[in-house]
């Protein structure tokens, strides 16, 4: 009798907890119905528990700091409120949601698409076109604290220093058409890169991608135990020089290097009179550079761009007379600055397909071109980019062709990999460092660099995935 009685009673127990259970589950679908966000901060209230301490740190630093809370409208015309604090310096944890003021974040992904929409998403990415898709509100943005990555960003691009007011520009993420690309975590980006070298070669928006990389591989921290491993390359910064041609940093910890080298054009400098510091310097169209050749074998992920110095008055002020074959140049449709800068590219992406087969190990990329957003003049004539509003030329890339066709057409047929960024970029008009500097020059509108953090951050998120 009694073990009937006990049956019956743990049943009802049974029951007890799986009504219990139902129930909560209807209340939390019906709040997520009425109001989502609700819903989420529910949940993460049970999930995150904030000393004391913690959080009077966090007031502390609100009534310090500019305003953070900025306003940004979704591709469809929907406004979000992206609210964005320091908590505390604590390692992130990899799989936890990752916000750049917070090791731990209890920010909602908030996102006009999701994965499981119309959209079907490639399970092997294989046949990715990554260039190919829309720009998507996202609140986890961005990576790093452009108050706080010091070490690694200059301050002419960290527009949260300056007396910007408008950061909208910083919630939003890429997501490509058909494919998936995985939240972006540093930790397991470094110990994906274990024992890897990746290499940024190009002009000044190729350094603009390396400090990103090296701010999203910190997650904007100080990180003294980052090493500079500059001097192994022959980076050191020459005597009355105002910067080294390059940096080189190593992640002690997964022995992850990163480096940047300055070669704004992709071709050779070779001084015609080496002994007089005046002398006029060969621009070699047809010979990669020394450094390249030189330490190409150490590289294990390689990207290249070139773009923005390829006009006569660059030309002119560095002194750079085009020569191929040795000599100065002869031909007369390379005099031609379209005509010099698509025969280089072309010259260089062959020599490194080139080289490909000597070291399977290299993954090598060619960006496409940064775009370019004056208006009413150039950047010296008054030309402007004062728009502060997200996406106002559309969110959407459809075309399956590159808009730089010169570097499409380069790594056509060649096992170098295109890093296309031009037609997204072009979308984000908004996201440039426009007038806002640290010590502003009246008249003077950067409408070429961006702010950081901003639309490089994307740049290294799709070489990521492509790695």
């Amino acid at each position: 009798m009694m073990k009937g009685c006990n049956f019956h009673i743990l049943k009802g127990t049974h029951v007890s907890v799986a009504l219990l259970t139902l129930g909560f589950v209807t209340i939390m679908l019906w709040a997520w119905e009425k109001n989502p966000l609700l819903a989420t901060l529910l949940l993460a209230q049970q999930s995150f528990r904030f000393p004391s301490s913690v959080f009077l740190l966090h007031l502390e630093f609100l009534a310090d700091a500019p305003n953070n809370s900025s306003v940004s409208r979704s591709p469809k015309g929907h406004t979000e409120e992206v609210n964005k604090s320091i908590l505390t310096k604590e390692a992130e944890r990899p799989g936890e949601h990752r916000n750049a003021y917070s090791s731990t974040s209890i920010t909602t992904f908030t996102s006009e698409v999701k994965d499981n929409d119309a959209e079907e998403l490639s399970s092997t990415n294989a046949d990715c076109n990554y260039a190919k898709g829309r720009w998507v509100a996202d609140s986890r943005q961005p990576f790093y604290s452009g108050i706080g990555c010091k070490r690694w960003l200059s301050g002419m691009w960290a527009c949260r220093l300056t007396q910007r007011t408008d950061f909208s520009f910083e919630a939003y993420r890429w997501q490509p058409k058909n494919c998936k690309i995985s939240e972006f975590e540093r930790f397991a980006f470094l110990r994906r890169m274990q024992d890897k070298t990746i290499a940024f070669i190009g002009d000044s928006l190729g350094r603009q991608q390396f400090q990103s990389m090296m701010c999203m591989a910190s997650g904007g921290e100080d990180s003294p135990e980052v090493e500079d491993a500059a001097r192994e390359y022959g980076l050191v910064k020459p005597h009355g020089a105002k910067r080294p041609d390059g940096w080189v940093y190593r992640f002690p910890n997964t022995n992850t290097t990163i480096l940047y080298y300055w070669s704004a054009s992709l071709s050779d400098l070779e001084p015609i009179n080496s002994i007089d510091p005046a002398s006029d310097v060969a621009m070699h169209l047809d010979r990669p550079p020394s450094f390249l050749r030189r330490f190409l074998h150490r590289f294990d992920v390689l990207v290249l761009n070139t773009g923005h110095h390829w006009n006569r008055g660059k030309l002119a002020a560095n002194r750079w007379v085009m020569h191929v074959d040795g000599k100065p140049n002869e031909n007369k449709e390379l005099e031609d600055i379209r005509n010099a800068k698509n025969f280089t590219v072309h010259s260089v992406v062959r020599w490194l397909d080139s080289q490909l087969l000597s070291h399977p190990r290299l993954k090598a990329f060619f960006r496409t071109i940064s775009p370019r957003h004056f208006h009413n003049g150039d950047w010296n004539t008054g030309g402007t980019c004062n728009n502060t509003v997200p996406l106002t030329g559309g969110s959407e890339v459809s075309q399956d062709e590159s808009s730089d066709k010169v570097v499409e057409s380069a790594v056509r047929g060649t096992k170098v990999k295109i890093l296309d960024i031009t037609a997204i970029s072009e979308l984000r008009d908004e996201a440039h460092v426009s007038d806002s500097s640290i010590r502003p020059t009246q008249g003077i509108n950067d409408c070429l660099h961006w702010c950081l953090p901003g639309v490089p951050d994307t740049w290294n998120e799709l070489l990521i995935a492509q790695i």
